[in-house]
């Protein structure tokens, strides 16, 4: 990572390792950019978006030039980072495995053109590191993440001690204040001058933050000018005012290893403008936090979208070491998530009931927040009050949604804490964005379930037995929205004939599948009594014109003649079907289109027999398995059909299988799927009573 810093010019380098089993990423390494900055990226969902979990989907490097390119592809690192800087993410890849990945950045001060070199020296970077970890894991002892990320340092320079004493001789006869403040803001020297101006000791302030260690300092802008200094690299400065009047100005001169401030007296004019800090203020960094965690709550959709955001930012960014979130339902206290705490310690507690006396129950009951800075304040209120570890404080806080308490957010730490005003008033405002994302989320969930029922429901739960017939059917949806659409297949074992149907109601929503109900139907009866697919086209066209519900439908039927070995088929705008012959010779079928069905009564839909024989694949689909935004369909049709020519049809299903993670890896699930494959087996005379086999249905 040292030598992809340097050979790269990156102003910062952040390295995230996947345990293996995890869908969590945990940052790993981390170099030019404070561990507070960078708390809140410490782990990262392979779920969320961000440039490191998208070059590991995507199998390849992310490249961000511009800070309106990264707020454009990611909102919510642009607003949480509103600088210029480049970003490059790239995943650690060795056969099928990814292993993590590597993101760099660099700021406008030192921004270089990302040259094919650099490009160059971040893939063999990322190919030697892949390798490293695959080798690690092939010997039994593979490369785990820390707790906490290790600090890599900027490159040493050569010590002189000479010099160094020249220096320091040089900073004590300047009449101006020098101090120095490593990435993390701490302070590590401070000439006489500085500390005549600062009025307060080097002993006392070495080691420690200026804004935490001095009230007139902790004003937001001290912070994040501290913070604009690391992140950009740029020269900064701010006013502030050290009672009981005297202006201060501090300039900011950052580079890889800290900052350089210098302390001069401020024109009066400037100072004036620099408003007297509260002692009461959380800081820039509290804001940072909150604010980043405000926009990833904004993103997060489902219940266990919004538990995993908040425990895996909460715990980094904001110092505690234990987190539970509780719901209450049916007169009881639920724990949905927790991080800090062993199962066995969380368990005696899931379920509490309301009635009981403890400090999550009274928060439920009064929607007061309560708070104990030490073990023995816990105790003097609850005498048997639970201690996990070392814990040494608390807070316990209401998540509550238009005067509703839903639940409570319990945090723990190791070390004794007073809990200040401002800080009580951040967490308050931390549980108020968790409690509205909850409350968001527990209704998506519910409109989910619903959705899902109500699709599962209209959907065949299973194909018929058709002797002589292998069939396998899906549904894939696209995961968007209320997860519900319009795309369906069947397939119906009728007295004089069997016919296969697949289509798509346009839209995704319930009408559309309320729609999509009522077109399947029509088409189930008329194929029931054998109808032609032609003629069963034109009377479920005539019906959805009847019934003018706005939405258009594309729609294919095959009508199977295994005597025969043909099939005969007619469409309605829909995708054309593939036939893989049992030469293994895979083509996409020519049939005469017709207009959707819905938009004109007396339209006509021609029928088209095709050869049949035993071993051939019949493949219909709806558009979500061709699509891919910005390419031509006949395209992507002809490269779905080279796969199936080269795919293994020994199992239906696992061809079924195969088709999907195709769509799925080329157009990353736009648009929701519906495959049906047919295939002649005259030696298949027995139903297979699964799912998974031959004539089931799965989704």
């Amino acid at each position: 990572m040292a030598e992809v810093i340097r050979d790269t010019r990156a102003s910062a380098g952040l390295l995230y390792l996947l345990p293996p089993g995890d869908r969590l990423l945990w940052l790993t390494l981390l170099s030019g950019v404070s561990r507070q900055i960078a708390a809140p990226w410490s782990r990262a969902s392979l779920d969320a978006s961000t440039p490191v979990t998208d070059a590991m989907r995507q199998r390849g490097p992310v490249w961000l030039d511009s800070q309106e390119e990264v707020a454009r592809c990611y909102p919510q690192l642009g607003l949480i980072l509103p600088y210029d800087f480049a970003v490059a993410a790239a995943p650690f890849i060795s056969g099928t495995r990814a292993w993590g990945g590597l993101a760099l950045l660099w700021s406008v001060g030192h921004l270089p053109h990302l040259s094919t070199q650099h490009r160059e020296a971040v893939t063999a970077c990322c190919q030697q590191t892949a390798l490293l970890l695959q080798q690690a894991s092939d010997q039994g002892s593979p490369l785990l993440p820390p707790e906490e990320p290790r600090y890599l340092p900027a490159s040493p320079k050569d010590a002189d001690p000479a010099r160094a004493v020249a220096a320091l001789g040089f900073t004590e006869r300047l009449p101006v204040g020098c101090c120095a403040l490593d990435l993390e803001g701490r302070l590590t020297f401070i000439n006489s001058a500085g500390v005549d101006l600062v009025g307060a000791d080097a002993a006392f302030l070495t080691g420690r933050r200026p804004w935490e260690a001095l009230p007139w300092l902790n004003a937001p802008v001290s912070e994040e000018s501290y913070r604009a200094a690391v992140v950009t690299r740029l020269p900064t400065s701010f006013t502030a005012t050290r009672p009981p009047n005297v202006p201060l100005l501090f300039q900011l001169y950052p580079d890889g290893s800290g900052i350089s401030v210098h302390i001069t007296p401020a024109p009066e004019q400037t100072a004036t403008m620099q408003a007297a800090p509260s002692d009461e203020s959380v800081g820039a960094l509290g804001l940072y936090h909150l604010t980043h965690l405000a926009a990833a709550l904004a993103e997060a959709a489902t219940v266990q979208d919004v538990t995993g955001v908040a425990a895996d930012q909460i715990v980094p960014a904001f110092g505690p070491q234990g987190l539970v979130l509780m719901l209450a339902e049916e007169g009881r206290l639920h724990i949905i998530s927790h991080r800090g705490y062993s199962t066995e310690f969380i368990n005696r507690f899931d379920g509490t009931p309301l009635t009981s006396r403890t400090a999550t129950t009274y928060v439920q009951a009064t929607g007061d927040a309560v708070f104990f800075p030490s073990f023995a304040d816990f105790q003097r209120a609850y005498t048997d009050a639970p201690r996990y570890d070392t814990r040494n404080a608390w807070a316990f806080l209401p998540l509550t949604v238009s005067g509703h308490t839903i639940g409570s957010l319990v945090l723990s730490y190791d070390q004794p804490r007073p809990f200040p005003p401002a800080e009580r008033a951040l967490l308050a405002s931390l549980a108020g964005l968790i409690a509205q994302a909850l409350d968001r989320a527990r209704l998506y969930d519910t409109q989910y379930t619903l959705a899902h029922t109500l699709q599962t429901g209209l959907l065949p739960p299973a194909l018929p037995h058709v002797p002589g017939l292998d069939v396998a059917a899906r549904y894939q949806s696209a995961g968007h929205g209320m997860d519900i659409g319009g795309d369906f297949y069947d397939l119906i074992h009728g007295p004089t004939a069997t016919t296969a149907a697949i289509g798509d109601v346009q839209g995704h929503n319930t009408a559309a599948a309320a729609l999509m109900g009522q077109v399947r139907t029509a088409v189930h009866a008329h194929a029931t009594v054998g109808t032609s697919p032609g003629d069963l086209l034109a009377r479920t066209n005539r019906l959805l014109t009847d019934l003018d519900a706005g939405l258009f439908t594309s729609c294919l039927i095959a009508q199977l003649d295994l005597t025969h070995h043909r099939a005969h088929l007619a469409t309605a705008g829909h995708p054309p079907p593939l036939l893989r012959h049992p030469d293994g010779r895979t083509e996409v079928l020519s049939v005469p289109p017709g207009l959707l069905l819905g938009i004109d009564p007396d339209a006509d839909y021609p029928t088209t027999d095709i050869p049949l024989p035993p071993g051939a694949v019949l493949v219909l689909y709806t558009d979500g398995l061709v699509e891919v935004p910005g390419t031509d369909i006949d395209d992507t049709t002809n490269t779905v059909a080279r796969h199936l020519a080269q795919a293994e049809t020994h199992s239906l299903d696992h061809l079924a299988q195969s088709l999907l993670r195709h769509a799925e890896h080329a157009a990353g699930r736009h648009d929701d799927i519906a495959l049906l494959l047919i295939r002649p087996n005259p030696w298949l005379a027995a139903p297979t009573p699964s799912w998974e086999g031959g004539n089931g249905a799965s989704r």
